[in-house]
């Protein structure tokens, strides 16, 4: 079993559905989060109400190649 995995990003509104899109492609919970604001990374109006100009983490137990390449791109220097 995987560890506790967390990765920072920045997110644009206009990247909002695509990260919900590979999230919920995800067969183990994936939660994200800005300060004490914690919302379901599936759920889009959960991540349209978090506050985007900031950095949000992105905090998951599992493996999947697409969400890891997607995550990629949008991943900021921690």
């Amino acid at each position: 079993m995987l560890g506790c995995i967390k990765r920072n990003i920045m997110l644009s509104p206009n990247q909002v559905q695509d990260f919900v899109n590979a999230a919920t492609k995800c067969d183990f919970d994936v939660d994200i989060y800005y300060n004490r604001y914690v919302v379901d990374a599936k759920s889009i109006l959960g991540v349209f109400g978090l506050d985007l100009s900031q950095t949000l983490t992105v905090e998951y137990r599992g493996y999947n190649s697409d969400f890891e390449n997607f995550l990629q791109k949008l991943a900021i220097a921690s």
